[in-house]
This record gives C-alpha cells, structure tokens and sequence, in this order.
C-alpha cells in the first residue's frame, strides 16, 4: 500500500500535471477557490457584526 508520504507526492505530481496541461482550468479553479473562501469571510463578518 501506499504510505501518507507517498499519497502526498502523488497528489502533487497530478496538481503540477494539471497545472500544465490545463493552465486556464486550474487558473479557474483557483479563482473560483478565492472567490468561496472571501464569500465565507464577508458572511462570518456579517454574523458577527449582527451579534453586538
């Protein structure tokens, strides 16, 4: 079986494939990463700012 260490360098050496093979579909999905994790802050803000 695979061990954690080697799981790990798989999953990288797909994320470096990916990224040269499809450079406009990781850019995307990058994006779209960015774009969640601001949506989730400006909802945490706006939770907190609405419980003082």
């Amino acid at each position: 079986m695979l061990s954690s260490k080697n799981m790990k360098l798989v999953a990288i050496a797909f994320v470096i494939f990916y990224l040269l093979s499809q450079p406009a579909n990781a850019a995307n999905v990058v994006n779209n990463a960015f774009s969640a994790l601001g949506d989730a802050g400006d909802s945490l803000a706006t939770f907190v700012n609405r419980l003082g």
